[in-house]
């Protein structure tokens, strides 16, 4: 269940918004919403993206780490 949130907006920002949201067939509320929805998704998926990066460079200088990146292989599109 969603949690309500309050923010202000200066005129201008909340005319053009609810010019967008007008586009879209949506009210302001909705558009707002998957606004933030989206840009939440997106931090996320940087967030694990630099998460992942990291544990690369660290196995990468790990030796007990890049034997076993070794020794597991690449996996190959063929496989089955």
């Amino acid at each position: 269940m969603g949690v309500p949130v309050s923010i202000r907006l200066d005129d201008d920002v909340r005319d053009e918004l609810e010019a967008q949201a007008r586009a879209r067939g949506v009210g302001l509320a909705t558009l707002l919403r998957d606004l933030a929805t989206a840009a939440a998704r997106q931090a996320r998926r940087e967030r694990i993206r630099e998460a992942s990066a990291k544990v690369g460079e660290l196995a990468a200088e790990a030796g007990a780490a890049r034997e076993f990146y070794q020794e597991w292989g690449t996996p190959r599109a063929d496989a089955s």
